[in-house]
């Protein structure tokens, strides 16, 4: 078996932007979901799970940090409404 597995290969600026649009559920969990890693993990987590997870990977990473930064700091929210959507209060249907 060689030393050398491509499935494990680093985080890359390449990998950080999406090659189309994302339907606005996927692009709703891959926001509601970094949030949680971040919450859970700390921001330093962030590239890795976006490099590592499929469905993240079809929303720019940049956009994910910019909704992010744009959380309401107090209470529960999740993001609904796709990339033109914002934070709503509450917990989000799908986790």
């Amino acid at each position: 078996m060689p030393d050398d597995r491509p499935f494990l290969t680093p985080p890359s600026a390449a990998g950080q932007e999406a090659g189309g649009a994302s339907p606005a559920p996927l692009f709703d969990l891959a926001v509601n979901r970094a949030w949680r890693i971040v919450q859970t993990t700390g921001p330093a987590a962030l590239d890795a799970w976006h490099a590592r997870t499929r469905f993240a990977r079809r929303v720019p990473l940049s956009v994910i940090r910019a909704h992010l930064t744009s959380r309401p700091a107090e209470g529960e929210w999740h993001w609904e409404g796709g990339e033109h959507g914002g934070w709503a209060p509450g917990r989000s249907l799908f986790p």
